[in-house]
């Protein structure tokens, strides 16, 4: 009758004991290069990730900005009152006949 053969019988020989170890060494140097100093590491990753986050947060913050500009803007156009009263307040504009003081 034959005998199974035994596929990992190589590796339990006595002058293959280095082996296992260079193999868990090798792989965990592999491993940490690629997480903390390869191009594309998981901490360039994880950095890519939070700034594009915070680029979105910005990006957010001044559509919103814009929308209220283009309101002021639609505002200023339809109610020259309000042109008016924004040319006096930011540009100290003063109508013929105003009294300016000027107060530092």
């Amino acid at each position: 009758m034959e005998e199974k053969k035994d596929r990992w019988a190589w590796l339990k020989r006595s002058d293959h004991n280095y082996l296992v170890p260079f193999v868990i060494v090798s792989t965990t140097l592999v491993a940490l290069w690629l997480l903390f100093f390869a191009h594309n590491s998981v901490l360039s990753w994880i950095g890519a990730t939070m700034e594009e986050r915070n680029q979105q947060k910005e990006m957010a913050r001044l559509q919103q900005e814009i929308e209220e500009m283009d309101r002021e803007i639609k505002n200023l156009r339809d109610n020259p009152d309000t042109l008016e009263t924004f040319a006096r307040e930011t540009y100290h504009f003063a109508a013929p006949g105003d009294d300016v003081y000027i107060v530092e």
